[in-house]
């Protein structure tokens, strides 16, 4: 059964028990207000008989049946002795039906009440009420009017209703079919989008959303999942033809010289070391070109659980390993105690590419300054500084100012680095220091300073 058949089954069946109520309501409504002035001409017999007009024993001397009202019902009496046995006047033809209630006010321990009855193949609506004869003997008299118009009247009106009823759910099931195809429109187009996107693989295709009701607000949250999806899959191919556009000039240089020391032609004197030296060093940039894709690539799939890290400790270590790698530049520190919430491992990487990024660049002898201080790293070097042009795009994976293309690098070390950040909500950024040389600012959020520790 398709949602379309559902949503009209639940309408028509909402709009059915609607009429159902209000006709059962109306019906009540209208039976009441017939049986209206019946109970009012019944009660104006009792009291007729009980002032002794037509009463056993008052004035008259003989039984009278209740007058019928002009154009009313037909009016009919019947007296119940308390044993039982009924007794009506000599001209009375019809027998109205005893029952237990009427019994108990014939005993004299039953009130007046209303019953309805059939007597005779007439419809009876009876009062039945205590009274006594002028020989004080309690009976109970019933005084009945037929309701032969009253049904009459109501079976007209339950037509009526029967057929406003059945017009009303047909016409239900209509609307309802209407409704719902208008309804489910956006999610037919939801469907048909997401099954273009399926056959074509196009994830440019897009949803109108207009409005603020929730099915605009699901078609605006489609087109975000197609613009992320769209989004991740063009930084994939990226990487995949940056990464092949990268590999490509190692792979070629290194085919070349194993080709040469493979060849049986003789080489002059020291030509076959440095041919082997450069295998080696194009071997070690692959390496390490293939080691930052994978970190790359780690980076982006589900992130680890994240800890409570101690960022001075971190930074301190990878100042005294970045130390070790490169003996001829000094550093000086100022870390501050800061504990952030994030991926030690992670952490650590990103703060040794900016070590080492700044180590590259610093002249010998040269210091890099590191602080640490509120969640935040800084390091500054005092190297030949990034031309203004380049600065909006050193974190892009690949980026290579035209003036480092001659070093080594594979240009992934500071896109690895803003990676780290924004997987901690933070961020990195580059600027141009005062008296040359590059800032380089680190921060990560969910950071506290040192009134966190000292309470910790």
């Amino acid at each position: 059964m398709t949602f379309r058949t559902r949503l009209t089954l639940v309408a028509t069946g909402a709009v059915a028990l609607a009429v159902l109520l209000a006709s059962a309501v109306s019906y009540v409504v209208v039976r009441d207000q017939l049986l209206k002035p019946i109970d009012d001409g019944l009660r104006h017999s009792r009291s007729d008989l009980l002032s002794g007009r037509g009463f056993p024993g008052g004035p008259g001397g003989d039984f009278t049946r209740p007058e019928t009202e002009p154009g009313g019902a037909q009016a009919y009496i019947q007296f119940v002795r308390s044993d039982g046995t009924a007794f009506r006047p000599g001209n009375e033809s019809v027998v109205i039906p005893v029952g237990s209630r009427a019994k108990a006010v014939a005993h004299g321990k039953g009130n007046d009440f209303f019953s309805d009855t059939h007597a005779g193949g007439t419809h009876l609506r009876v009062l039945t009420f205590p009274a006594q004869t002028i020989s004080g003997q309690t009976v109970a008299v019933q005084v009945a009017r037929s309701l032969s118009e009253v049904d009459r009247t109501l079976s007209r009106m339950r037509l009526f209703l029967l057929m406003i009823g059945g017009g009303g759910i047909a016409l239900a099931i209509g609307l309802g079919l209407a409704v719902s195809s208008a309804a489910l429109s956006p999610v037919r187009r939801l469907t048909g989008a997401t099954e273009r996107v399926t056959e074509t693989g196009d994830l440019s295709e897009r949803m109108p959303a207009k409005g603020r009701d929730e099915l605009s607000r699901l078609a605006a949250s489609f087109n975000t999942m197609l613009g992320a999806l769209e989004e991740s899959t063009r930084a994939q191919r990226q990487l995949v033809a940056d990464a092949s556009h990268e590999l490509r000039t190692p792979l070629t240089s290194l085919r070349t010289n194993i080709e040469v020391l493979a060849s049986d032609r003789a080489l002059p004197p020291g030509e076959r070391e440095r041919l082997l030296t450069d295998v080696v060093e194009q071997l070690g940039e692959m390496t390490s070109l293939i080691s930052e894709l994978i970190e790359l690539a780690r980076g982006e799939q589900q992130p680890e659980e994240a800890e409570d890290v101690r960022l001075d400790l971190v930074a301190a270590d990878a100042v005294e390993r970045t130390r070790r790698n490169f003996a001829g530049v000094s550093f000086s520190t100022d870390l501050e105690e800061s504990l952030v919430r994030g991926v030690p491992r992670t952490i650590d990487r990103a703060l040794g590419n900016l070590l080492d990024n700044a180590a590259k660049w610093s002249p010998p002898g040269g210091e890099i300054e590191v602080t640490v201080r509120g969640g935040e790293v800084v390091v500054r070097d005092h190297g030949p500084g990034i031309a203004p042009e380049d600065l909006p795009y050193v974190f892009d994976r690949f980026y290579r100012a035209s003036s480092a293309r001659g070093l080594p690098g594979s240009g992934l070390g500071l896109a690895i680095v803003r990676q780290v950040a924004e997987a901690h909500g933070g961020q990195v950024v580059a600027e141009a220091a005062e008296g040359g040389g590059t800032i380089m600012r680190m921060r990560l959020n969910g950071a506290s300073g040192p009134e966190l520790l000292a309470s910790s």
